[in-house]
């Protein structure tokens, strides 16, 4: 029986390629995005690498109901729920000195209660059939802040946070929690990034290693290696020297 999986953030990106290698294994994928155009192209390059079937769905994640619908409606379409990514995210900048905090509120509310409303949905599912894996996909800013972006790096602190605990909550249902927590990945979202990004990952091969991390049980897990070892190797060195040697 094919794997019923549901990725938020799908229309490029990290989600894109988790849907493609999903879809790869004969997946049965439920893919959101507010971009319906582009989850529609994505969506065929599912089914041309193999999908069991593929259902899309355009959802703005910061819409409670809208996503509590759109689980209920991938239930019953795909008869059940395996896995659960919540994938889609922001990483605008705080605009501290803006005078207004209108983008470092919308890097919160689409990455903290898109995860929550992305997730609570399908948790019942999972409790009544005693399985499923949850997958939050956090940062490598949730252990260190990215200058002039303090609210990515908190909401991605605030994500990894919400797997730890609710990993101990939903362990006695056998539910999976795995927090990743990526490095630089190639995707529309560091295209715009006119900082250094060191060890960057291909989405592809960044999509490959988390799919098996997930297989894996992975906790909390972080790519690339290099970055998981300059961050434990440095975890008492003062954050403005940090950024002073790597950056």
């Amino acid at each position: 029986m094919s794997e019923k999986v549901f990725i938020t953030g799908a229309s490029s990106g990290i989600g894109a390629a988790l849907a493609i290698e999903y879809a790869k294994r004969g997946a049965t994928l439920g893919i959101s995005a507010r971009r319906s155009e582009k989850l529609t192209g994505i969506a065929q390059q599912c089914k041309e690498s193999g999908a069991a079937d593929v259902f899309t769905y355009t959802l703005d994640v910061t819409d409670q109901d809208s996503s509590a619908d759109t689980a209920k409606e991938f239930i019953a379409a795909a008869n059940g729920i395996d896995i659960i990514i919540a994938n889609a995210g922001v990483a605008y900048s705080d605009k501290i000195s803006s005078g207004e905090a209108t983008q470092i509120n919308q890097v919160f509310s689409t990455n903290v209660l898109g995860v929550t409303n992305s997730i609570i949905p399908f948790v019942p599912t999972m409790k009544e059939n005693s399985s499923g894996k949850i997958v939050i996909i956090s940062s490598i800013a949730s252990f260190r802040p990215i200058a002039f972006h303090g609210g990515y790096s908190a909401s991605k602190s605030a994500v990894r946070m919400l797997a730890d605990s609710w990993r101990m909550a939903l362990k006695k249902y056998k539910i999976q929690l795995t927090a990743i927590c990526p490095g630089f990945i190639v995707s529309e979202m560091t295209d715009e990034n006119k900082f250094p990004m060191p060890f960057l990952l291909e989405t592809e091969d960044a999509a490959r290693k988390m799919v098996k991390a997930i297989d894996n049980g992975k906790k909390t897990y972080i790519l690339p290696w290099q970055v998981k070892m300059i961050l434990y190797a440095t975890r008492w060195l003062p954050t403005p020297l940090y950024y002073k040697i790597f950056f």
